[in-house]
């Protein structure tokens, strides 16, 4: 089964598979968020990470490859009542314009293989404005000991050197390996080990 249509069948049900409500580092970091400015959130799925930044006074863009995920991620919007932009996209090979973006936000993607993750990540770097705040959160290796999400491949996990070595010449990053017990919906549920990192390029 390709991942297009793993992640159309995985969206296809009734309930927001990782719930309706922020990642919670990505909550935790609303005190750095700008007054206003432009949002991407990058593989936003259903759009709970995207919603909330809409909600943060951010004119957001949410792309994700599954028509499902945004056809729930537009419902999501309405309930709450904000306005923002979406677009059907592999994050992939998507254009990534040149210092466009205040803000973005790219939780837990790990469909990415290796050679994905880096055009995506290159991406990302030209497309945050300088100055602007990079937040990413990632599943470690030591994830595959507790199965509670993820990917199952050890090249998709994020490491502290991976990171660096990406995001290095930023003007500042911090980054924080830990385990934690996560509860955002079924997708991700029981305890976890992840990366954060938070960058201003």
């Amino acid at each position: 089964m390709s991942e297009f249509d793993r992640w159309q069948g995985r969206y296809s049900v009734a309930e927001y598979i990782f719930g309706e409500e922020p990642n919670v580092f990505l909550a935790s970091q609303k005190f750095r968020l700008p007054k206003g400015g432009k949002g991407l959130s990058v593989a936003d799925g259903e759009g709970r990470n995207g919603v909330w930044l809409a909600e943060q006074g951010l004119d957001v863009l949410s792309i994700d490859f599954s028509p499902k995920g945004q056809e729930k991620a537009r419902a999501l919007a309405t309930k709450r009542g904000v306005s923002m932009n979406f677009e059907i996209a592999d994050v992939h090979e998507w254009s990534y314009p040149d210092n466009h973006f205040d803000v973005i936000v790219e939780i837990f993607t790990q469909f990415s293989d290796p050679v994905q993750r880096a055009k995506k990540w290159a991406g990302m770097r030209r497309t945050l404005k300088p100055g602007g705040l990079l937040l990413i959160e990632g599943y470690t290796p030591k994830q595959l000991e507790f199965g509670t999400g993820g990917p199952k491949q050890l090249d998709h996990l994020y490491t502290r050197e991976m990171l660096e070595a990406a995001f290095g010449s930023f003007e500042k990053i911090e980054l924080k390996e830990y385990e934690t017990h996560m509860s955002e919906g079924g997708g991700h549920a029981g305890m976890a080990a992840v990366i954060d990192l938070i960058g201003w390029k």
